[in-house]
Protein backbone atom coordinates (compact mmCIF):
# COMPACT_ATOMS: atom_id res chain seq x y z
CA UNK A 1 0.00 0.00 0.00
CA UNK A 2 1.09 3.74 -0.88
CA UNK A 3 2.29 6.40 1.59
CA UNK A 4 0.75 9.38 0.40
CA UNK A 5 2.30 11.15 2.97
CA UNK A 6 6.01 10.18 2.51
CA UNK A 7 5.59 10.18 -1.53
CA UNK A 8 4.10 14.00 -0.81
CA UNK A 9 7.18 14.87 0.85
CA UNK A 10 9.87 13.50 -1.22
CA UNK A 11 8.19 15.38 -4.28
CA UNK A 12 7.77 18.17 -2.08
CA UNK A 13 11.49 18.23 -1.08
CA UNK A 14 12.45 17.27 -4.76
CA UNK A 15 10.57 20.58 -5.74
CA UNK A 16 12.75 22.79 -3.47
CA UNK A 17 15.56 21.26 -4.30
CA UNK A 18 14.97 21.67 -8.34
CA UNK A 19 13.87 25.53 -7.40
CA UNK A 20 17.26 25.81 -5.30
CA UNK A 21 19.51 24.37 -8.00
CA UNK A 22 17.77 26.66 -10.79
CA UNK A 23 18.09 29.70 -8.51
CA UNK A 24 21.29 29.06 -8.72
CA UNK A 25 21.87 28.16 -12.54
CA UNK A 26 20.08 31.45 -13.16
CA UNK A 27 23.00 33.01 -11.26
CA UNK A 28 25.79 31.19 -12.69
CA UNK A 29 24.80 31.85 -16.05
CA UNK A 30 24.26 35.24 -15.75
CA UNK A 31 26.05 37.60 -17.82
CA UNK A 32 27.30 40.11 -15.09
CA UNK A 33 29.60 38.17 -12.33
CA UNK A 34 29.42 35.01 -14.21
CA UNK A 35 33.07 34.39 -14.19
CA UNK A 36 32.86 34.70 -9.88
CA UNK A 37 31.99 31.38 -7.75
CA UNK A 38 28.79 32.14 -5.15
CA UNK A 39 31.20 31.19 -2.50
CA UNK A 40 33.12 34.73 -3.69
CA UNK A 41 30.17 36.74 -2.21
CA UNK A 42 27.41 34.86 -0.65
CA UNK A 43 28.03 32.67 2.96
CA UNK A 44 25.54 29.67 2.03
CA UNK A 45 28.25 29.69 -1.26
CA UNK A 46 26.14 26.95 -3.86
CA UNK A 47 23.64 26.33 -1.50
CA UNK A 48 22.37 30.39 -1.79
CA UNK A 49 18.38 30.21 -1.85
CA UNK A 50 16.31 33.46 -2.43
CA UNK A 51 16.21 33.30 1.80
CA UNK A 52 19.62 33.30 1.91
CA UNK A 53 21.08 35.95 -0.77
CA UNK A 54 20.75 38.61 1.35
CA UNK A 55 23.72 37.24 3.88
CA UNK A 56 27.05 38.16 2.72
CA UNK A 57 30.76 37.58 3.52
CA UNK A 58 31.14 41.55 3.39
CA UNK A 59 29.38 44.57 2.64
CA UNK A 60 28.03 45.13 -0.73
CA UNK A 61 30.44 47.82 -1.35
CA UNK A 62 33.30 46.33 -0.33
CA UNK A 63 32.23 43.18 -3.04
CA UNK A 64 31.60 45.30 -5.72
CA UNK A 65 34.96 47.50 -5.28
CA UNK A 66 36.58 44.25 -6.02
CA UNK A 67 35.89 44.66 -9.66
CA UNK A 68 34.39 48.42 -9.60
CA UNK A 69 37.18 49.99 -7.70
CA UNK A 70 36.48 53.37 -7.55
CA UNK A 71 32.29 52.66 -8.33
CA UNK A 72 31.53 54.29 -4.69
CA UNK A 73 33.89 56.82 -4.19
CA UNK A 74 32.50 59.02 -7.29
CA UNK A 75 28.81 57.84 -6.82
CA UNK A 76 25.68 58.32 -5.04
CA UNK A 77 26.55 57.25 -1.43
CA UNK A 78 25.68 54.21 -0.11
CA UNK A 79 25.76 51.64 2.78
CA UNK A 80 24.08 54.09 4.73
CA UNK A 81 20.08 53.85 6.32
CA UNK A 82 18.65 56.74 3.87
CA UNK A 83 15.95 58.86 6.17
CA UNK A 84 13.00 58.85 4.13
CA UNK A 85 10.88 55.63 3.11
CA UNK A 86 12.08 54.10 -0.17
CA UNK A 87 9.43 52.67 -2.56
CA UNK A 88 9.24 48.94 -2.65
CA UNK A 89 10.99 48.79 -6.30
CA UNK A 90 14.18 49.44 -4.65
CA UNK A 91 14.93 47.43 -1.46
CA UNK A 92 17.35 48.03 1.30
CA UNK A 93 19.38 45.27 2.50
CA UNK A 94 19.07 43.57 5.90
CA UNK A 95 20.50 46.21 7.95
CA UNK A 96 18.08 48.64 6.97
CA UNK A 97 20.76 50.29 3.97
CA UNK A 98 20.65 51.68 0.95
CA UNK A 99 23.46 49.24 -0.67
CA UNK A 100 24.70 48.99 -4.56
CA UNK A 101 21.70 46.39 -5.16
CA UNK A 102 19.10 49.28 -3.89
CA UNK A 103 19.19 50.46 -7.58
CA UNK A 104 21.02 47.31 -9.34
CA UNK A 105 19.84 43.95 -10.04
CA UNK A 106 23.42 42.63 -9.56
CA UNK A 107 22.88 39.40 -11.42
CA UNK A 108 21.16 40.65 -14.41
CA UNK A 109 22.64 40.18 -17.62
CA UNK A 110 23.39 43.48 -18.43
CA UNK A 111 26.00 44.69 -15.63
CA UNK A 112 24.55 48.53 -15.58
CA UNK A 113 20.38 47.23 -15.52
CA UNK A 114 18.71 49.24 -12.89
CA UNK A 115 15.76 48.91 -11.39
CA UNK A 116 12.63 50.89 -12.18
CA UNK A 117 11.59 51.76 -15.77
CA UNK A 118 12.71 55.09 -17.21
CA UNK A 119 16.01 57.29 -17.43
CA UNK A 120 18.38 58.33 -15.46
CA UNK A 121 16.01 61.02 -13.99
CA UNK A 122 13.00 58.60 -13.85
CA UNK A 123 15.17 56.45 -11.27
CA UNK A 124 16.33 60.11 -9.16
CA UNK A 125 12.88 61.17 -8.69
CA UNK A 126 12.08 58.20 -7.71
CA UNK A 127 13.15 58.69 -4.46
CA UNK A 128 14.04 62.31 -4.04
CA UNK A 129 11.42 64.97 -4.74
CA UNK A 130 12.26 67.95 -6.95
CA UNK A 131 12.21 70.03 -4.34
CA UNK A 132 15.80 68.15 -3.61
CA UNK A 133 17.03 69.22 -6.75
CA UNK A 134 15.87 72.50 -6.90
CA UNK A 135 17.62 73.76 -3.72
CA UNK A 136 20.89 72.77 -6.01
CA UNK A 137 23.31 75.73 -8.00
CA UNK A 138 22.52 74.31 -11.00
CA UNK A 139 18.92 72.05 -10.63
CA UNK A 140 20.84 69.21 -9.95
CA UNK A 141 21.21 68.86 -13.75
CA UNK A 142 25.20 67.61 -13.19
CA UNK A 143 23.85 64.82 -11.62
CA UNK A 144 20.95 63.27 -12.51
CA UNK A 145 23.02 61.61 -15.25
CA UNK A 146 24.05 58.74 -14.18
CA UNK A 147 24.41 57.22 -10.45
CA UNK A 148 28.55 57.28 -11.10
CA UNK A 149 30.50 59.81 -12.46
CA UNK A 150 33.39 58.04 -14.82
CA UNK A 151 32.30 54.11 -13.53
CA UNK A 152 34.86 52.28 -15.79
CA UNK A 153 34.11 54.59 -18.86
CA UNK A 154 37.36 55.27 -20.60
CA UNK A 155 36.72 58.39 -23.42
CA UNK A 156 40.31 58.12 -24.74
CA UNK A 157 42.59 60.51 -23.92
CA UNK A 158 45.98 60.96 -22.64
CA UNK A 159 45.54 63.75 -21.16
CA UNK A 160 42.86 63.88 -19.07
CA UNK A 161 41.25 61.41 -16.36
CA UNK A 162 37.72 60.15 -17.80
CA UNK A 163 35.75 62.26 -14.47
CA UNK A 164 37.04 65.35 -15.72
CA UNK A 165 36.16 64.71 -18.91
CA UNK A 166 33.05 63.79 -17.61
CA UNK A 167 32.92 67.12 -15.29
CA UNK A 168 33.39 69.03 -18.06
CA UNK A 169 30.52 67.79 -20.43
CA UNK A 170 28.26 70.03 -18.45
CA UNK A 171 30.43 72.81 -17.03
CA UNK A 172 32.56 73.88 -20.16
CA UNK A 173 29.35 75.54 -21.31
CA UNK A 174 26.68 77.80 -18.78
CA UNK A 175 24.06 75.49 -17.14
CA UNK A 176 20.84 76.90 -15.47
CA UNK A 177 22.64 80.61 -16.03
CA UNK A 178 25.73 79.69 -13.88
CA UNK A 179 29.16 80.36 -16.10
CA UNK A 180 31.10 77.72 -17.47
CA UNK A 181 34.54 76.53 -17.43
CA UNK A 182 37.16 75.88 -19.78
CA UNK A 183 40.59 74.43 -19.86
CA UNK A 184 42.90 76.30 -21.96
CA UNK A 185 45.53 75.18 -23.51
CA UNK A 186 48.24 74.54 -20.81
CA UNK A 187 45.63 72.49 -19.03
CA UNK A 188 44.54 74.56 -16.61
CA UNK A 189 41.20 74.86 -15.84
CA UNK A 190 39.67 78.60 -15.70
CA UNK A 191 36.43 79.15 -13.74
CA UNK A 192 33.83 80.91 -15.31
CA UNK A 193 32.90 81.78 -11.62
CA UNK A 194 35.92 83.49 -10.50
CA UNK A 195 37.02 80.64 -8.42
CA UNK A 196 40.75 79.85 -8.53
CA UNK A 197 41.91 78.43 -11.45
CA UNK A 198 44.24 75.27 -11.54
CA UNK A 199 46.10 72.81 -14.07
CA UNK A 200 44.45 69.46 -14.68
CA UNK A 201 45.53 66.75 -16.62
CA UNK A 202 48.62 66.51 -15.03
CA UNK A 203 50.53 63.51 -13.45
CA UNK A 204 51.34 64.12 -9.89
CA UNK A 205 54.19 62.15 -9.81
CA UNK A 206 55.83 63.62 -12.45
CA UNK A 207 55.26 67.23 -10.46
CA UNK A 208 56.56 65.77 -7.71
CA UNK A 209 59.20 64.77 -8.76
CA UNK A 210 60.34 68.97 -9.71
CA UNK A 211 59.77 69.91 -5.90
CA UNK A 212 57.33 72.33 -4.50
CA UNK A 213 54.64 69.33 -3.55
CA UNK A 214 54.10 66.68 -0.89
CA UNK A 215 54.96 63.05 -1.50
CA UNK A 216 51.57 61.50 -3.35
CA UNK A 217 51.65 58.52 -0.33
CA UNK A 218 51.40 61.98 2.63
CA UNK A 219 48.44 63.25 0.61
CA UNK A 220 44.80 63.13 2.75
CA UNK A 221 42.51 60.41 1.71
CA UNK A 222 40.43 63.03 0.80
CA UNK A 223 42.23 64.52 -1.93
CA UNK A 224 41.75 62.00 -5.01
CA UNK A 225 44.15 61.72 -7.78
CA UNK A 226 42.32 59.56 -10.74
CA UNK A 227 45.04 57.77 -12.68
CA UNK A 228 47.35 59.65 -11.13
CA UNK A 229 46.45 62.61 -12.00
CA UNK A 230 45.34 66.09 -10.48
CA UNK A 231 41.49 66.32 -12.10
CA UNK A 232 38.30 68.04 -11.29
CA UNK A 233 37.46 65.25 -8.40
CA UNK A 234 40.75 65.75 -6.48
CA UNK A 235 39.31 68.90 -5.29
CA UNK A 236 35.55 69.10 -5.62
CA UNK A 237 32.96 66.33 -4.04
CA UNK A 238 30.21 64.87 -7.18
CA UNK A 239 27.62 63.02 -5.13
CA UNK A 240 26.42 66.01 -2.59
CA UNK A 241 23.75 68.09 -2.27
CA UNK A 242 26.27 71.19 -2.63
CA UNK A 243 27.26 69.59 -5.37
CA UNK A 244 30.92 71.19 -6.21
CA UNK A 245 31.74 71.76 -2.51
CA UNK A 246 35.48 71.46 -1.63
CA UNK A 247 36.76 67.85 -0.37
CA UNK A 248 37.75 70.00 2.79
CA UNK A 249 38.18 73.29 3.98
CA UNK A 250 40.22 75.89 2.01
CA UNK A 251 40.67 77.94 5.38
CA UNK A 252 44.49 79.44 5.55
CA UNK A 253 44.57 77.28 2.13
CA UNK A 254 44.40 74.20 4.05
CA UNK A 255 43.33 72.71 1.11
CA UNK A 256 46.01 73.87 -1.56
CA UNK A 257 49.08 72.57 1.04
CA UNK A 258 47.80 69.63 1.21
CA UNK A 259 49.31 69.37 -2.36
CA UNK A 260 51.73 72.45 -2.16
CA UNK A 261 54.83 72.59 -0.17
CA UNK A 262 56.48 76.21 -0.72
Amino acid sequence: MFNYKRIGAWIGATMVCAAVGLYAATLKDSGHMKEKQCVSCHLAGTQTSAESASKLVASEEALCRDCHPNSVRASHPSGFAPRRALPAAFPLDWKGDLTCSTCHLVHNPKATRTRGAGDARALCMACHDAAFFASMKEGGGSIVQSGHLGSGIRLGTAAMDSYSLQCLGCHSGEWAGNPGMVVDRNGVSRHGSGAANHPIGRIYREAERFGGYRPQALLSKKVWLPEGKVGCVSCHETYKKQHGKLVMSNRGSALCMECHDI
